[in-house]
């Protein structure tokens, strides 16, 4: 069973990338335990992870890609530089635990942008994978989701600014509202140190 957990993970497509963010929480159990830990990962210069669940789960899916991405296995490392790819092989990894009965308890959100195409999909613990313009797990799935799909609708072509701030707005409302949420975030626009807070 999951110990230390993180919450929701939201994603969105804009002209020209993605954007994922997360707040830095780690909750075990009902106590606020761990309060600067990252749930988001950069892979490579055109894709990035975002997860929520089971902290050390997440711990394990990181080492294992950044292991591939080392060079060790360097032509699956090939293979797995497009956020497509990664999207695949991570699909294929939860399937596979879910049916050796020891799944990784964590729900994963890959963006990316490939060819000034930008990506973002969705993978959970039992390998149901897909691909949208907006992404949310956890609570995020109940409480952003609906935000996020009202705003796209009314304009698709969202710029990085609006993009952001739409981000900014879903993770206020989940701080409010959901009790496993934390008001100091972390976003992959430019992979600087956490904004101290909401």
């Amino acid at each position: 069973n999951p110990m230390v957990t993180g919450t929701s993970v939201l994603g969105v497509k804009f002209d020209g990338g993605v954007i994922l963010a997360a707040d830095m929480l780690g909750s075990y159990g009902n106590m606020a335990r761990f309060r600067s830990i990252s749930r988001l990962m950069k892979v490579n210069e055109c894709t990035v992870l975002g997860a929520s669940g089971d902290y050390a789960d997440y711990q394990y899916l990181k080492q294992v890609i950044e292991q591939m991405m080392s060079g060790l296995l360097i032509r699956v490392c090939m293979r797995l530089s497009l956020p497509k790819a990664l999207h695949s092989w991570m699909t294929r990894v939860m399937y596979n635990r879910r049916s050796k009965m020891n799944p990784l308890w964590n729900t994963v959100i890959i963006g990316g942008v490939n060819n000034g195409e930008s990506f973002l999909g969705y993978v959970d613990k039992l390998g149901v994978a897909y691909e949208a313009p907006t992404l949310a797990t956890g609570f995020g799935a109940y409480l952003a989701q609906p935000l996020l799909r009202e705003a796209t609708e009314a304009n698709p072509n969202l710029t990085k600014d609006m993009a952001r701030n739409l981000i900014e707005r879903c993770l206020k409302v989940l701080y409010y509202r959901d009790a496993r949420s934390y008001n100091r975030v972390r976003d992959t626009a430019n992979h600087a140190a956490p904004s101290p807070q909401l």
